[in-house]
C-alpha cells in the first residue's frame, strides 16, 4: 500500500478542488489532490459544461485566480489558434461564440491552463495529484478524519492518504458517507426550510436531472449516423405529461414560464461570431442550440481552418428523469448512470436519422460525435453533469428566503462571514420526482463560511457544490464561479487552520479569527462584497 502525509486532502479535481490545491498550496499548506477521471477540470472538462457565468463576471463578481483561469484560457487561443485578426483583437474572446456565457471554449483548452496553474506548485513539491483516484474508506476518530484510502483505477492498488483536514470537492458529495458527515440529499420538505418553493413533502431521491453530454461538430455530404440504440424506441417514447411532447423532440418546457416552446436547431450557420454578445440578463440565448453551448466558432479562424463549427448537447432532451445517480445502492447509481447515458445516445441517433429540419427532410446523418474534443471513445463525457450533489449539514443552511427576488426585495442578505460572491438564478431542472423546472429571479448573493463547515466534524470542509445549501437555493450556488470561489474558500480556510493550529468551528466562532482569515482571503484577490447591482 502506499501512503502519502499532507496537510490538506482535497478529494475531487474539478473546479473546486483545484482552486481549493492552489488556494491551500498558496498559503503554506502541503497538499495531495485526488481525482477520479484522468482529466482536472470537472464540470469544464470531464462534464462538457461550459462556463454559466453572470452579467458582470468581465469586470468583478469572482476570485482573482477564477479571473487568471479565464485570461489564461483566451491567451491560450491567442497564442495557439490561427484566429482572424478581428477576432484576435478581441478584449473579451469568446471562441465559441457560445450564448450560455461569454467565455466558451473546447475542454482541453481549459484542462491546459490548469494544469499550467498547479504546474509550479507540483514542481515544489507543494501539491502531489493522484489521478485515476478513487475515494474508498476512512480512518475516523470521534469527530476528526485521520486518514482516506483510495483505490488506484491505474494500478488496481490502495492509497492512504493522512492529512489534518480533508475537503471534500467531489461532484456529489462523495467524502460526506465514506467519513460519517452528516449530510442531505433531495428536496427538503416546505415545513422543514419555509421555502416558497420547498416541497410539500420531503424527498431524499427527488434531485435535478442528470445529464450526458457529447460534443458535434457537422459535415455536410457526410454520413456519421451511429447505430441505432437497441431501446431506441423506447427513450423515443418518453413524454412526460407537462413535457408539450415526446422529450426527444424540438419542444419542452420554458424554464421561466413552463409553457411549450419550439427550439430551432441550424448547424454551422454562416454568423459573425464577433458580433455574438452573450448575456443571459438580456437574452438568455438558448432558443437556437447550435449556437447555445458552441464550444469553437469556424468563423473566428482563418478560413479552412476549420470546416464545421464544435457545440456540445447539454440541452433539455438529455436531462434525464429516471432517478437519481446518487443515494441508492452501488448498483441502483449505476444503473442509473448507464440509463442517462442511453438516453443521450438515442438522441444523437434521434438528430442524425428523425430530427425535422427547416427545410422538412427528417435527421442531419453529417453530425459527427467528437472523441478527439472530450477525450472519450465515443464523444460523449467522461462523466455524467450532476447538478446537485449531496449537501452537508453545515452551521448554516442557504435557504430560498436569504436570496429569491420574491421574498426579500430589498436584496440578498448579508452574511458576516462572507468568503466570497455569486450570481445565478435560482434555475432547477427537472427531477428525478416528477417537477417541472423551477427558475425563478434571484439577488446576487454572498457565500457564508459556515455553510462549508459541518455541525459535527471538525476537519471536514465543503469545498464544491455539497456545501450546506437547499435542494431550491442549489440552484444558484452549483455554476462554475461559484463553486471555484467555494472551493478557494475551503481551500484558504484549511490552511489557515494549519497555521494556527485551530479548527474550522474556531474560526466561524471567532470574531477575530474570522475578521483575520477574511483579510487574507480579500488581500488575495477574493471579493466578499457585491457593489450595487440587481438581479436578473
Amino acid at each position: 500500500m502506499t501512503e502519502f502525509r499532507a496537510d490538506v486532502l482535497v478529494v475531487g479535481g474539478g473546479l473546486g478542488g483545484v482552486a481549493a490545491a492552489l488556494a491551500a498550496a498558496r498559503n503554506g499548506a502541503q497538499v495531495v489532490l485526488t481525482e477520479e477521471t484522468a482529466w482536472l477540470g470537472g464540470q469544464l472538462t470531464t462534464q462538457l459544461v461550459p462556463p454559466d457565468e453572470h452579467p458582470w463576471i468581465e469586470s468583478f463578481g469572482s476570485t482573482a485566480t477564477y479571473r487568471r483561469l479565464r485570461d489564461g484560457i483566451r491567451e491560450y487561443y491567442r497564442r495557439e489558434y490561427p484566429l482572424r485578426s478581428a477576432s484576435r483583437s478581441l478584449a473579451h474572446l469568446n471562441p465559441g461564440a457560445g450564448r450560455v456565457g461569454p467565455l466558451c471554449h473546447e475542454p482541453r483548452v481549459a484542462l491546459a491552463v490548469i494544469e499550467a496553474m498547479l504546474a509550479p506548485w507540483q514542481a515544489a513539491g507543494k501539491i502531489t495529484v493522484l489521478r485515476r483516484h478513487v475515494p474508498a474508506t476512512a480512518q475516523v476518530d470521534g469527530d476528526h478524519v485521520t486518514a482516506m484510502g483510495f483505490h488506484d483505477l491505474q494500478t488496481g492498488g490502495d492509497v492512504t492518504v493522512t492529512a489534518r483536514f480533508v475537503l471534500d470537492a467531489t461532484e456529489a458529495g462523495d467524502v460526506l458517507p465514506i467519513t460519517g458527515t452528516e449530510f442531505t440529499t433531495g428536496a427538503e420538505s416546505q415545513a422543514d426550510t419555509g421555502e416558497p418553493h420547498a416541497a410539500a413533502v420531503a424527498r431524499p431521491d427527488n434531485m435535478q436531472a442528470v445529464s450526458v453530454c457529447f460534443a458535434l461538430s457537422h459535415h455536410a455530404g457526410e454520413d456519421h449516423t451511429i447505430d441505432k440504440p437497441d431501446d431506441y424506441a423506447a427513450w423515443r417514447e418518453v413524454a412526460p405529461e407537462w413535457w408539450h411532447g415526446p422529450q426527444l423532440g424540438w419542444v419542452a418546457p420554458h424554464p421561466h414560464t413552463l409553457e411549450p416552446r419550439r427550439h430551432v436547431f441550424t448547424p454551422n450557420p454562416d454568423d459573425d461570431p464577433t458580433g455574438i454578445v452573450a448575456d443571459q440578463s438580456k437574452d438568455p440565448g438558448s432558443d437556437e442550440l447550435w449556437t447555445f453551448r458552441r464550444i469553437l466558432a469556424r468563423n473566428h479562424f482563418r478560413p479552412g481552418a476549420f470546416d464545421s463549427d464544435i457545440t456540445i448537447v447539454n440541452w433539455p432532451m438529455i436531462d434525464y428523469l429516471g432517478g437519481p445517480v446518487i443515494g441508492g445502492t452501488a448498483e441502483q447509481n449505476a444503473a442509473h448512470t448507464a440509463a442517462a447515458r442511453a438516453q443521450s445516445l438515442s438522441f444523437l441517433y434521434w438528430l442524425q436519422s428523425e430530427a425535422p429540419r427547416p427545410d422538412g427532410g427528417t435527421g442531419w446523418p453529417g453530425l459527427k460525435p467528437r472523441p478527439d474534443v472530450t477525450g472519450t471513445a465515443d464523444g460523449f463525457a467522461m462523466r455524467p453533469y450532476v447538478r446537485e450533489s449531496r449537501r452537508i449539514r453545515g452551521q448554516y443552511r442557504i435557504v430560498e428566503q436569504d436570496l429569491a427576488v420574491a421574498v426579500r426585495p430589498e436584496g440578498a442578505v448579508s452574511y458576516h462571514d462572507s468568503v466570497g460572491i455569486g450570481s445565478y438564478r435560482i434555475d432547477l431542472h427537472p427531477s428525478t420526482g416528477g417537477d417541472n423546472y423551477i427558475d425563478v429571479p434571484a439577488w446576487p448573493f454572498q457565500i457564508p463560511m459556515r455553510a462549508l463547515v459541518p455541525e459535527r466534524v471538525r476537519n471536514v470542509i465543503a469545498a464544491g457544490k455539497n456545501i450546506s445549501t437547499t435542494h431550491v437555493t442549489n440552484g444558484c450556488y452549483r455554476v462554475h464561479p461559484v463553486e471555484w470561489t467555494v472551493g478557494e474558500a475551503a481551500g484558504h480556510l484549511a490552511s489557515f487552520c494549519v497555521a494556527r493550529d485551530t479548527e474550522p468551528q474556531q474560526v466561524t466562532a471567532t470574531p477575530d479569527l474570522l475578521a483575520e482569515v477574511q483579510r487574507s482571503m480579500a488581500a488575495q484577490g477574493m471579493e466578499l462584497d457585491w457593489p450595487n447591482v440587481t438581479y436578473y
